[in-house]
């Protein structure tokens, strides 16, 4: 009987823990700071977009033009769009993950 209350506790602690926490992110955003003051900084200085201002990187541009997750963020940086230059070639894997991370956790903290 004791076994399967503590068997019982364990999983409801564990489900109540992973429902808390938020998922880790992919990249390292330390270093993605970094790589976005260098390579992005010039166009999206502080989450904004000098060349098309609706389209930012503030969490509701996000949100609305679904790049809210890393996967939509890795593709635009690796596959550029529009006036925006692909970054494939020029930065690494990790490099991609790392700014990526960066800019979705920016958007989180509202810049």
């Amino acid at each position: 009987m004791f076994a399967r209350l503590l068997s019982m506790f364990l999983v409801f602690l564990t489900a109540t823990v992973f429902a808390f926490v938020n998922p880790a992110l992919a990249g390292d955003a330390a270093s993605g700071a970094k790589i976005f003051s260098a390579n992005c900084a010039a166009c999206h200085a502080g989450g904004k977009n000098v060349i098309n201002g609706a389209k930012t990187l503030q969490k509701e541009a996000l949100d609305k033009y679904e790049m809210n997750s890393l996967e939509a963020v890795t593709h635009q940086v690796i596959n550029g769009k529009n006036a925006m230059p692909a970054f494939k070639g020029r930065l690494t894997d990790a490099q991609i993950d790392d700014v990526a991370t960066y800019v979705i956790s920016q958007a989180e903290a509202g810049w």
